[in-house]
């Protein structure tokens, strides 16, 4: 199972905000059916396989990209992978708050 955070971040656009480019990545999240947590500074993914994730981050990264505005776009990526046992947003989330 792969928990991957991903930050997208556009360069050379006309303004400072970066809403509707965070807008175009989540486009693609829902389109792609992959499960996913937003938060104030990145994005947070989850599914069985890590090869989907990042195929799907690739998209995210290119949606972003695509158009005439933006020319540049950096994009983060952390992954948190086991195999020992189940990983999961919630999993990750409550093993925080229980200790």
């Amino acid at each position: 199972m792969a928990v991957v955070e991903v930050s997208i971040v556009p360069l050379g656009s006309s303004s400072p905000s970066v809403s509707k480019y965070v807008k175009k990545a989540l486009e693609v999240l829902r389109k792609e059916k992959i499960k996913f947590s937003l938060s104030a500074m990145g994005t947070i993914l989850e599914d069985k396989s890590l090869d989907k994730v990042l195929k799907v981050v690739v998209k995210m990264h290119r949606a972003v990209l695509d158009g005439k505005e933006v020319k540049r776009v950096v994009t983060s990526i952390r992954i948190d992978e086991r195999v020992d046992k189940h990983l999961s947003i919630e999993g990750k989330l409550k093993a925080v708050k229980n200790d």
